[in-house]
């Protein structure tokens, strides 16, 4: 917490060139596109980082095949040009998978047509992926014997990308980036509005979440990068838009691991929406709803559950149908799509997911609507653009604001780790050695991890029981990540929470110690509170 304290004392002592309200996808990679051009920013979430849309994604870096059935083709291929630049920038983190997508027998469109439409896909993705296939319904089964193929016509196997981690890692790893380069940080301190002083600079009213301390951030421009939010603080700083937010509602169900091979399962569900069966570690997450809803705050109904579970079961020949006693995690959220102001209805499920950006020169403020993980980096550089030309001056970056380290450091950081016999496999997890995993998560951060276990070989050793969680990791953590409550470490600076059913967690072995290591004296109490909340939980 010494992090956070620190960085909380500062943002209420110190003035700054911006202030992003959002810690989610659009605002860190703001925080850390402008971060690296020379500014000094801020950024502030009334939660934790990630906390809200952005932890509750497919875990899917994908150009948007969907959106080809509404001819959204320079869509498709600016996001598809996104995703090849994440594939190769963050090699260890985004990762090509295959999809194999079975098409119903009743679909409207022949099999050929979609043959075809993944071509065109792989096309506007400038041929980066390996190219798709027809698939019969004999292949269908000699690749995945689970697909129920009475029920099909055929299949076509295609290329996309997914992160390795969760997204709520991927997020934060990019305000870390930001506060490497100079960014102040802080998670759980709110923004309760916002007004321009005398000499112009902009006034956020601020409160600290976990002390309810108030305290005021100065800043010269304001960005509102508040995800499903944004709507209402712009009503609390009067702000004006084109632009604003209609809300759906997607869910995923975490079950045990349905398929040994390591492949997307897409199909078309009742309501001839894509649906996948995504790999995760040693699970299966699978969905997802699109259900227009008119709050933020939502919950997994039954009706979602049973609408997850019968197009599932309906599509697979598993040994034993999958009931909800197979659930071992959850996930639910919503997505904030950007539509112009009209009274005419609209049908989310036809909402394009491109962002919208909406800049007011007269009160230097900006706002960002909508948009998708896989265009992160295109938002980063759309902000540094208009905080420019709000007359702030950015300094010339030096290759990219973003990315993992140059090869020099990379095979550095692997060389040092091999000389201390850290090329095992991590029990537990996925695989992997623990050099490649530290590597994965922390980047050039890992380096620090190497010290300590050169100093104190025990720190290698696992920690939580089959997690795959290193000792070395928690005392990283604790210092580097401002982890508040244990549930913004086990859901989202990891994805523990989405691995390990409740009970096994509790009585898992090291996550006691990891508490302490993480909270102090505090460890007890937080260990408790996230337990006696996930007790209450509604089913």
């Amino acid at each position: 917490m010494e992090l956070r304290n620190d960085n909380i004392n500062r943002l209420g002592n110190e003035e700054f060139d911006v202030l992003v309200i959002g810690g989610g996808i659009n605002g860190s990679v703001s925080a850390a596109a402008l971060a690296a051009r020379g500014l000094k920013v801020a950024l502030i979430d009334a939660r934790d980082f990630a906390g809200f849309t952005s932890q509750h994604s497919s875990n899917l870096v994908w150009g948007g095949i969907k959106y080809m059935e509404g001819y959204e083709f320079g869509l498709v291929a600016g996001l598809c040009k996104s995703r090849n630049e994440l594939l190769d920038s963050f090699p260890s983190t985004v990762k090509e998978i295959r999809f194999l997508m079975t098409i119903n027998r009743q679909f409207r469109f022949h099999p050929l047509v979609i043959l075809a439409s993944t071509w065109l896909y792989w096309l506007l993705g400038r041929g980066k992926t390996r190219i798709p296939h027809l698939l019969s319904l004999r292949q269908i089964k000699h690749l995945e014997p689970l697909v129920n193929t009475y029920v099909s016509t055929a299949g076509v196997e295609y290329s996309d990308a997914f992160l390795h981690d969760n997204d709520a890692r991927f997020v934060f790893n990019f305000v870390r980036s930001a506060m490497d380069k100079g960014c102040v940080a802080a998670n759980y301190v709110a923004s309760r509005g916002a007004a321009r002083d005398a000499d112009g600079r902009w006034v956020t009213q601020a409160e600290d979440q976990v002390s309810g301390d108030r305290f005021d951030i100065r800043a010269k421009v304001l960005v509102n990068a508040s995800g499903a939010f944004v709507d209402q603080h712009n009503e609390l700083t009067g702000i004006r838009t084109e632009h604003h937010h209609l809300l759906s509602k997607g869910i995923h169900l975490l079950v045990p691991r349905i398929s040994q091979s390591h492949r997307v399962l897409a199909f078309f569900a009742d309501d001839e929406r894509l649906f996948f069966a995504i790999p995760m570690a040693n699970r299966t997450c699978i969905g997802t709803t699109d259900t227009r809803v008119e709050t933020p705050f939502v919950d997994v109904t039954d009706e979602d559950r049973e609408f997850v579970l019968s197009n599932i079961n309906a599509r697979l020949d598993l040994a034993k149908p999958l009931t909800g006693d197979d659930i071992i995690a959850e996930r639910c959220g919503v997505r904030p799509l950007a539509t112009r102001k009209t009274g005419d209805s609209v049908d989310v499920q036809q909402l394009s997911r491109k962002h919208v950006i909406e800049m007011d020169a007269d009160q230097n403020h900006i706002s960002i609507f909508g948009g998708k993980l896989t265009d992160c980096i295109n938002v980063g550089d759309e902000i540094s653009d208009c905080v420019s030309r709000l007359g702030l001056k950015l300094s010339a970056t030096t290759g990219k604001w973003y990315g993992e380290p140059g090869r020099r450091e990379r095979a550095a950081y692997f060389r040092r780790a091999a000389d201390l016999g850290l090329d095992d496999i991590v029990a537990g997890d996925t695989d992997e050695a623990l050099s490649v995993r530290l590597w994965r998560r922390y980047g050039a951060n890992a380096n620090s991890m190497l010290a300590a276990i050169e100093k104190d070989p025990t720190l290698s050793e696992p920690l939580i029981d089959n997690t795959g969680i290193r000792r070395c990791e928690i005392d990283y953590l604790a210092k580097n990540e401002m982890i508040v409550k244990l549930e913004d470490y086990l859901r989202r600076r990891s994805k523990i929470e989405l691995l390990v059913p409740r009970p096994m967690l509790r009585q898992s072995a090291g996550l006691f110690e990891a508490c302490e290591k993480l909270f102090g004296n505090d460890g007890k109490k937080r260990f408790d509170e996230y337990f006696d909340q996930s007790d209450s939980d509604p089913e």
